[in-house]
């Protein structure tokens, strides 16, 4: 049997890594090696133990030392995914091992050189060799995706849905390309908001010379402005699309006299303010109304209007179409909001060409107020 290499064991402390992350526990996984066989293999388990001693090089240790019927570990050697603690440092000393491995450095609690070395003491009886850094990108990515996911899960927490209103899955959104091009950001604090979560994305550097506020149509969401806000960021603008309540993956109240078009408007308005936006650009679908008023933007942008049935993703029943219908009302919009800003129209949907006539629009302006 040919003797596994370096990278391969860890790799197989990979594994054991993204098993642990299933079962949600910390991602890291490690396996004990004699005579380049695996003995023995463990994985971060103190949550479903109940064991702060459950760490994965423990679990390994305590599977080799059964398969070998020896505490002392002669001869074998660990593979870790993230640096060891000292508390298995301590074990691997006493197990006698011969080498340790491990990928990713914990600057911490790490124990074999980031915080201490416990393996450098000259005053042990036994000295095991250390090697860091093997597949640490891997290692160190694993854990990464991890805690951003668990941050993403608590940050969710702290919005709580209203009995009144609902919530689209987030399973509806997987495919969407808005969704894996743009990180979500969630507000539910603004007064007009009353607790209800309200979805924007927030792309681009955050001291660009032009803001754009992109609205969607009503019938759609922020991806209608997936291509336009990629191509507006990278000629280095910032971009900013909410999802008004009701709409995309904003909290959708269950009634349609829950929705009005002032307060629509104060919602946005408010959350303009929190955001410290300084005169952004508006840009909007058809002649709608006025979302903000015109001293509070540098131009209006006006696009065609979205008259397509609305994208399906964000309405999986008609209980979560109390806007789509609400905003379809006669008189919903009242009479036509005025105007005095200056406006640019574009004949076509949100897209990079639109992005680029956009960008043209406010390089060229004469009066100065708008240049980039």
């Amino acid at each position: 049997m040919p003797t596994l290499t370096d990278f391969d064991a860890m790799q197989l402390a990979l594994d054991q890594a993204r098993l642990a992350a299933a079962a949600g526990e910390v991602p890291v996984g490690a396996v004990v090696i004699k005579d380049g066989v695996v003995i023995a293999t463990g994985r971060n388990a103190p949550i479903d133990g109940h064991d702060p001693t459950a760490h994965a090089e423990i679990t390994a240790l305590r599977a080799a030392a059964q398969a070998l019927g020896n505490y002392r570990l002669d001869g074998c050697e660990l593979f870790v995914t993230l640096e060891p603690c000292t508390m298995c440092s301590g074990a691997m000393l006493h197990a006698r091992l011969q080498r340790v491995v491990f990928g990713a450095a914990d600057p911490k609690t790490g124990a074999a050189g980031s915080v201490l070395n416990v393996f450098a003491q000259p005053q042990l009886n036994h000295q095991t060799q250390v090697l860091a850094g093997v597949q640490a990108e891997a290692c160190a990515g694993l854990l990464q995706d991890f805690f951003q996911q668990r941050r993403a899960a608590q940050r969710l927490a702290h919005h709580p849905l209203r009995e009144d209103a609902l919530r689209t899955p987030d399973a509806r959104f997987a495919a969407s390309p808005s969704t894996s091009s743009f990180a979500p950001h969630y507000l539910s604090d603004l007064p007009s908001l009353a607790g209800l979560r309200l979805h924007y994305l927030d792309e681009g550097p955050r001291d660009a010379a032009t803001s754009f506020v992109c609205v969607h149509s009503p019938t759609g969401w922020s991806a209608q402005y997936h291509a336009m806000l990629a191509a507006l960021v990278a000629a280095g603008h910032r971009v900013l699309v909410p999802d008004l309540v009701g709409f995309g993956r904003s909290d959708k109240p269950k009634k349609e006299t829950a929705h009005s078009l002032d307060w629509h408007r104060q919602i946005l308005r408010e959350w303009t303010e929190r955001l410290g936006l300084q005169h952004p650009v508006l840009v909007v679908q058809g002649d709608g109304p006025a979302w903000l008023p015109a001293g509070r933007c540098r131009a209006r942008l006006v696009l065609d209007a979205d008259g397509a049935p609305a994208d399906a993703t964000p309405f999986p029943d008609n209980g979560h179409r109390a806007a789509l219908r609400a905003f379809a009302r006669p008189g919903f919009y009242g009479l036509p909001q005025p105007w005095a800003g200056p406006d640019w129209r574009f004949n076509g949907p949100p897209s990079a060409q639109a992005a680029r006539q956009a960008t043209i629009f406010l390089e060229t302006r004469g009066d100065g107020i708008l240049k980039t």
